[in-house]
C-alpha cells in the first residue's frame, strides 16, 4: 500500500513541466487553497517534485492529499483528481 507521500509524488510525476510550475504557483497563493496557508515562494522556487511533496507535508500534514486535489482542479487536471480520489478511497473505505 502506498503512503500519502508516495501517492502525491506519483501524482506530481504525472504533471508536465508547465503544469508542475502552475501547481507550485497555486501553493504559493494566499487564499487560493480554501482555508489552507500558502507556502512561501522561497521554499518552492527551485525545488523538484520530491522536495515539493516534503514541503507540502510540513505545511499541510494530513491535509496534503486534499490540497493536492484542490490544486489539480485549479489546473484542470481532472483525470489526476479522479485517480487521486480512487487511490485514497480504496484503502480506508471512507472519504
Amino acid at each position: 500500500m502506498e503512503t500519502p507521500q508516495e501517492v502525491v509524488l506519483r501524482t506530481l510525476e504525472d504533471l508536465g513541466k508547465k503544469d508542475f510550475e502552475k501547481f507550485k504557483w497555486y501553493l504559493q497563493q494566499k487564499g487560493a487553497l480554501e482555508d489552507f496557508p500558502a507556502i512561501p515562494k522561497s521554499k518552492l522556487e527551485k525545488v523538484n517534485r520530491m522536495k515539493t511533496v516534503e514541503q507540502m507535508l510540513l505545511t499541510y500534514s494530513l491535509n496534503t492529499i486534499k490540497v493536492t486535489g484542490i490544486v489539480l482542479v485549479k489546473i484542470n487536471q481532472n483525470e489526476l483528481v479522479k485517480n487521486l480520489s480512487n487511490t485514497i478511497s480504496e484503502p480506508a473505505g471512507k472519504s
